[in-house]
């Protein structure tokens, strides 16, 4: 094994509940600032970030062995995910470090495409992952965990959190809480015709949050998502199977890291397919799976197979990619063939899969349904409207994969530390970053169903790459008391590599013919002077005759080159763009006041009162993008706000000029 990325340390204390401590009563047992209820991707992101706020921070879990657990697929990032990776490590988060710890491939998807999509993506050892996290949890200062269930929230007369009352009666007092409780709120296992209470294969559910969240009045919704069966490595017949391997040399996703722990332990997957044999039988035995029958909404891209056969009855394959679950280990994880058929089906559905012919099931697939809320009850802080002081983050809010939990906890967790130490909350805007795009599209458009990250859900993805994420978020976490010196200073010196490169490019230019006479050709023979910098940009100039070339740029190195060039590709682009983030942020400028009553607009129809009502968006920017809310709508909203909040206007107006929300 590599060495682990954090240092044991002995700032956590695994309290039991056999504690000795006052059950009941009014003393509490334990008093903290901030309690993080659950211990998978979104808790432990949002557990650390308190703590870095400096906020006395308790993440309370079932167990500790099952923290940084990856319930189903042994991977992280991907398309638009892997730019939540590479925001949430920009903020000092953790998984990003684990990740280059425990990867055991890693990939660059849509690498043939523009720099905006490209997305890493990271096999992951699960062991190391967990072994990773936990290590990050105990060398966290400030941060403590108590292994016990959590079974109410405490609330005071005057309706402010107290804390949280655990399974055995034990008070935790605390002045904010984050629930982050994935999908063990009422979780329900269902297998075939087979269905029994859980939150995961092994753990029990979180029966009485749920009860405590209907108490306060929130509203839940009931989703619904799955995983595949687990095979036996030893007996999958590779031969024939197209053989995927990791990049080299492989992309860490931290900042912090210039290689990754496993890069000489790197592993391959195998692609193979489902087939009209496969097809049939999972045709013939739907009916016996309730899961698949029941009206309840699943994850639309990264569907079960039963729904896959529904959905594209014409297809007469589906991919099938054999992932291994890690180094010492022969289990392997078939990603895209998530089923809840009855076990004996499941194993004759994999069986007829070309090189699962005699293959051995060591876990069936199961799906699972459990509780959320509508997360158009969270403003942008991820702190519910209805009670203030509790945040949430994760499934909890309808969302589906690690890293979109993970994203959302930093949020979360940082907002939950910023408001015990009597600080505003951080907002992260549509143009800020991939985090402010999921937040808001939750807190606007809800979740009908299980939400995941897409680049195709930012407008401004040419900003917004996974490239630059500390360049746009590492000063704005250091600001907000959750990123540490090193990291900053990390940043700085990065982003003074890449000005001073790009400064000395772009500073570099000859005629057509200079650029002839150095040995490179011009398609252009206007006698104008270009850059080095535009030549780069558009593929002309390599690093070897930049640093043969341009002076200052003899040790150049090539990250720095990849980013100048694509800057310098796009440069256009990016500079339209800037130009439409700024008359965004104008109409995220003007602030509507929150105690406005939409019934009082008389223009409005019936239908745009009831949505603005149901979401109560807090600037004009984000009432134009609540749904069925039309352009003539947010104008009638304008000009009643100004009339009718006459004291408001100085403020308003303040907020239009300086162009944030």
């Amino acid at each position: 094994r590599a060495r682990q990325p954090f240092a044991a340390a002995s700032s956590v204390r695994a309290w039991l509940s056999s504690a000795a401590a006052p059950r009941g009563g009014d003393a509490p047992a334990f008093e903290f600032d901030v309690a993080v209820v659950g211990g998978g991707h979104a808790g432990c992101e949002a557990a650390a970030a308190a703590a870095r706020t400096g906020a006395r921070t308790v993440l309370i879990t079932h167990k500790f062995s099952t923290i940084g657990e990856m319930s189903c697929n042994p991977s992280f990032g991907g398309i638009g995910k892997g730019h939540l990776v590479r925001e949430i490590d920009a903020l000092d988060g953790v998984c990003g470090k684990v990740c280059d710890y425990a990867g055991i491939q890693f990939r660059m998807l849509n690498s043939s495409k523009g720099a905006a999509v490209w997305g890493p993506r990271a096999q992951i050892d699960r062991v190391l992952y967990k072994q990773g996290m936990q290590a990050a949890i105990r060398a966290t200062p400030n941060l403590d965990v108590i292994t016990q269930p959590v079974e109410d929230i405490s609330i005071g007369p005057d309706g402010v959190i107290q804390g949280v009352i655990l399974a055995d009666g034990t008070r935790v007092s605390c002045r904010a809480v984050v629930l982050t409780t994935g999908t063990f709120l009422r979780g329900e296992i269902h297998i075939g015709q087979k269905s029994w209470p859980a939150g995961r294969k092994g753990d029990q559910p979180a029966i009485g949050l749920s009860l405590t969240l209907e108490r306060l009045g929130f509203t839940l919704g009931r989703l619904k998502t799955g995983t595949p069966p687990r095979l036996d490595g030893n007996t999958i017949n590779y031969d024939g199977l197209l053989v995927q391997k990791s990049d080299d040399p492989p992309t860490p996703f931290s900042f912090m890291n210039s290689t990754v722990a496993q890069k000489d332990r790197l592993v391959v997957c195998h692609l193979t397919h489902t087939t009209p044999a496969s097809h049939r039988i999972i045709r013939d035995n739907i009916h016996l799976s309730n899961h698949v029958q029941q009206d309840i909404r699943g994850p639309r891209y990264c569907p079960s197979i039963e729904a896959k056969i529904i959905r594209f009855a014409s297809k007469e394959s589906h991919q099938i990619w054999l992932e291994p679950e890690g180094l010492d280990t022969h289990v392997v994880y078939p990603n895209g063939i998530s089923t809840t058929l009855p076990e004996e089906r499941q194993l004759d559905l994999l069986r007829s899969i070309k090189g699962l012919e005699n293959v051995s099931m060591l876990q069936p697939g199961y799906g699972v349904q459990y509780d959320h809320i509508d997360p158009r009850q969270l403003h942008a802080s991820l702190e519910t409207r209805r009670l203030p002081g509790l945040f949430m983050a994760g499934q909890i809010n309808g969302t589906t994969g690690y890293e979109e939990a993970a994203a959302q906890g930093i949020v979360a967790g940082l907002n939950a530390g910023r408001k015990v130490t009597g600080r505003t909350p951080v907002v992260f805007d549509r143009a800020d970053a991939y985090l402010g795009v999921l937040v808001d599209d939750l807190i606007t458009h809800g979740a009908p169903e299980p939400y995941r990250m897409f680049t195709s859900r930012a407008e401004y993805r040419l900003h917004l790459r996974a490239d630059n994420a500390d360049l746009r978020l590492t000063q704005k976490g250091y600001d907000a008391g959750c990123v540490s010196r090193e990291r900053l200073d990390h940043m700085r010196a990065r982003k003074a590599r890449l000005d001073h490169a790009t400064d000395l490019l772009q500073a570099f230019q000859l005629t057509p013919h200079e650029w002839i006479r150095a040995g490179h050709d011009s398609t252009c023979r206007d006698g104008v002077r270009r850059s080095a910098f535009e030549r780069v940009g558009r593929g002309e100039l390599d690093l070897p005759a930049v640093r043969a070339m341009v002076p200052g740029l003899a040790d150049l190195d090539e990250e720095t080159f990849k980013f100048v060039a694509i800057e310098g590709q796009y440069s256009h682009l990016i500079r339209e763009q800037q130009t439409s983030i700024e008359r965004y942020r104008r109409e995220e400028g003007m602030l509507l006041p929150g105690d406005i009553d939409y019934h009082r607009l008389p223009a409005l129809s019936a239908e745009v009162v009831e949505r603005l009502q149901k979401v109560r968006p807090p600037t004009l920017g984000a009432a134009a993008r609540v749904p069925g809310v039309t352009p003539a709508a947010v104008v009638m909203l304008m000009q009643y706000v100004r009339r009718a909040y006459p004291g408001d206007r100085a403020a308003i107006r303040a907020a239009e000029q300086a162009g944030a929300p």
